[in-house]
């Protein structure tokens, strides 16, 4: 039997304001993504690599909208973990929570490769054996994993320490790149190698949707997530969350446009003249090497030092909302009971910090590059993506009555192109790549039967029955992934065009079924409880049982007494 939680969510310290989310979300976003991502996106895309940060970021943008709205309706710990459960139980609850875990957790180390792959490009002997070329070396794993301890001890001690901590690397990690980007135009802008070297999209427009797939964009984007996952520390959820989410990702695009428009004007003529272009490009610190490739060795020094520092401040920010999620996990029924415990002290999750650090080291030992984990990390990233579209329009239907502070008038249209979006991104992200991610979801599932399958069969079935529609729908893409289009690893089955168009129906197909099969399980009835429970504990603190004091208009729901509140219209 899963473990009873041995906290509750009050353990947490509501102390996070609308600046702290945002620093929260954009130092998540802004990582080792910008060191990497713009070199990574050329070498797929060209010059239409400015049009892949665009795409990816409307992704992000639509998907994000959905999660807002459950974040603020559930402001919990690990709240991207929990949304699957509520909606359609334990299967698909599951499913997507392993996704979301897989997706942030290989993050960590990822950000620790990034910064010890551009100290390799330092003038010292020993710095040039932490790297080969393609991944560290034993060295280079033995300098990250100190790197990942002292996240790590960064997440130890109290939220305070990290929200103030985080807020003041963001404003460097956010200044650092603003100035790099001006400098490298200012110094050097070569408009030829924009026309030139095949023109704008030399590799097609299939190209273009595989960098944002796998170059590190989705990867970049998907630090939306930090601010709902630290949702139970927010002082007011209901305002702060969505401008936290929209915030960062627009502010985001604005630095990486510029990033990459930087990138491509001052790269050396001579770089792209080998033969191959732009996918002949094979940068160690692709912005340290033109920074000195154009005298601007000041500049190169700066990033050197913020190789170090936005990496860590990411990294630090990962290993926090994980560990949120791990208490996610663990409310759900997955994960013993010493998961879910909170010191009460300082308010920090730490056995889930503990487990995050030992796995941690074990994706650093098998995955030791940056691009290998990227691309890993983009297309579980975008698995876990698609329980937001459909748990938002099906709690929308089980309990309407259940308050959200954040309420989207569009999102009937919003949640089912985010769908689409999502099913498309997966598409783009290549066979056979696509096909092993998938492979490891299904890794994760004898935890899943672990806790489930001793259940009584009536008990289990309708979980089961809820979740048929994600199962099918990973085993359907992974068959159309292989059967698509060549310009994305298939077989060619599917012409071009109409590949993309029977993904898109696809989409649409299972988030209908996804709707239609979620249920009022036990996990939902539970947080209609404790929600309305926090109401009234509220309301009684005020000495207001109408909860006046804050302008809501609080009534019967339908749901057994869930409060009712009117929402903040987006």
């Amino acid at each position: 039997m899963a473990s009873t939680p041995t906290n509750p969510q009050g353990s947490y310290r509501r102390s996070l304001g609308t600046l702290a989310l945002t620093a929260t979300g954009l130092g998540s976003i802004i990582g080792s993504g910008w060191l990497f991502g713009a070199e990574r996106a050329a070498a797929i895309a060209g010059p239409a690599a400015i049009l892949a940060w665009v795409i990816g970021a409307v992704v992000a943008l639509t998907i994000a909208l959905t999660y807002t709205e459950l974040g603020s309706m559930f402001p919990r710990a690990g709240g991207m973990v929990r949304y699957g459960q509520y909606s359609h139980g334990s299967l698909s609850g599951y499913l997507a929570a392993w996704a979301n875990w897989i997706a942030i957790v290989s993050v960590i180390p990822g950000e620790a490769t990034a910064s010890v792959q551009y100290m390799s490009s330092w003038s010292f002997d020993w710095a040039h054996d932490l790297y080969d070329g393609k991944e560290l070396t034993g060295t280079g794993v033995a300098l990250a994993s100190v790197l990942l301890v002292f996240y790590f001890f960064l997440n130890w001690f109290a939220i305070t320490l990290f929200a103030k901590t985080n807020t003041a690397i963001t404003v460097f990690k956010v200044v650092v790149p603003v100035l790099t980007a001006g400098a490298l135009i200012a110094a050097h802008f070569d408009t030829g190698n924009i026309k030139d070297n095949g023109g704008f999209t030399p590799n097609g427009w299939s190209a273009v949707f595989t960098a944002v797939a796998v170059s590190g964009i989705v990867w970049a984007y998907n630090g939306f997530q930090s601010p709902i996952n630290m949702a139970a520390e927010a002082r007011t959820p209901g305002r702060s969350l969505p401008k936290a989410v929209i915030g960062s990702i627009v502010i985001a695009l604005l630095i990486y446009l510029a990033l990459q428009v930087a990138f491509l004007g001052g790269v050396p003529a001579a770089d792209l003249s080998n033969g191959e272009g732009w996918a002949g490009l094979s940068y160690d610190s692709p912005l340290a090497d033109l920074s000195l490739a154009w005298g601007l060795n000041w500049l190169a020094m700066l990033l050197y030092a913020d190789a170090f520092i936005s990496p860590s401040g990411t990294g630090m920010i990962y290993a926090a909302t994980t560990s949120r999620m791990i208490h996610g996990v663990q409310e759900n029924g997955h994960l013993p009971g010493v998961f879910g415990r909170v010191d009460k002290k300082t308010g920090i999750p730490r056995p889930a910090l503990v487990l995050n650090l030992v796995i941690s080291f074990l994706f650093l030992a098998v995955f030791r590059g940056w691009g290998s984990l990227a691309e890993i990390v983009s297309v579980a990233t975008v698995i876990s993506y698609i329980t937001g579209p459909v748990a938002v329009m099906s709690l929308r239907r089980l309990s309407p009555g259940l308050a959200r502070p954040v309420r989207l008038r569009a999102m009937p249209v919003v949640a089912p192109l985010a769908m689409v979006f999502g099913s498309l991104v997966l598409y783009w992200g290549r066979w056979p790549l696509t096909g092993k991610v998938i492979l490891i979801m299904a890794v994760g599932l004898p935890v899943w039967a672990w806790y489930e399958l001793r259940k009584p069969w009536a008990e289990l079935k309708p979980h089961l029955k809820a979740g048929a529609w994600m199962v099918a729908y990973l085993l359907v893409m992974a068959l159309v992934s292989w059967a698509g289009g060549t310009e994305f690893g298939g077989k060619g089955y599917l012409a071009p065009g109409w590949d993309l168009l029977v993904v898109a129906l696809l989409g649409l197909a299972f988030y209908w079924w996804g709707i239609r099969s979620a249920w009022r399980n036990p996990s939902l009835v539970r947080i209609e409880e404790e929600m309305a429970a926090e109401a009234a504990a509220e309301a009684a603190e005020s000495g207001s049982g109408s909860g006046s004091g804050s302008g809501s208009d609080c009534r019967g729901g339908p749901e057994g007494g869930t409060p009712v509140r009117e929402p903040a219209g987006v």
